[in-house]
Formats: structure tokens, C-alpha cells, sequence
């Protein structure tokens, strides 16, 4: 079964991360991506844009319209995910 496996986060500046700090966490989630990988099971992955080149798209009456930015206001933004194939809801549970 497939599991997508989301990376929450506050927004980029807001945590007060150093630089280093930030380079520990990209490492960690290179080598979490490499363990999967070697296991057999990430069937991709993708870090996605920040939270202020989003476009919100909806449909209302027939009528398409488009906003700048998320749909939410809040700290914490997806920033990318995991997809994997794990054989239970548990087994992706320990991975994750």
C-alpha cells in the first residue's frame, strides 16, 4: 500500500533556525530519503516551493479564480513529502 509521508514546517525565517541548523535538518531528511530508498520502498519525493509562490485555485460558479498565496494563514506550511510503499499502516508508521 502507499503512503505519503507530509513535511510540516514553520515557514522559512520564522523559526530562527541558524544556518547550520538548517543544514542538520536538510541532512537529516537526505538520509531518512536514503534509507527508504535502500530499503526499497520511497517511491518519490519532493520538496515543494515556500508558502509565497503559492496560487490558490478554485471554482465557483462556473467562474475560475485565483488567489496569491496559500489557502491558509498559519505557521506551519507542507513543505514536501515522501511517497513510499509499506506493507501495513504500521510498518509506514515506524518509518515515518
Amino acid at each position: 500500500m502507499r503512503y505519503a509521508m507530509l513535511i510540516y514546517g514553520i515557514t522559512e525565517g520564522a523559526t530562527g533556525a541558524t544556518q547550520a541548523g538548517q543544514e542538520d535538518e536538510m541532512a537529516a531528511y537526505a538520509a531518512f530519503g536514503r534509507e527508504v530508498s535502500e530499503r526499497g520502498m520511497l517511491l518519490g519525493d519532493e520538496a515543494l516551493q515556500p508558502p509565497h509562490t503559492a496560487t490558490t485555485v478554485r471554482v465557483r460558479d462556473g467562474k475560475l479564480l485565483t488567489f496569491d498565496g496559500p489557502f491558509a494563514e498559519t505557521k506551519e506550511q507542507l513543505g514536501g513529502f515522501y511517497l513510499v510503499e509499506a506493507n501495513t499502516r504500521e510498518e509506514a508508521v515506524a518509518i515515518a
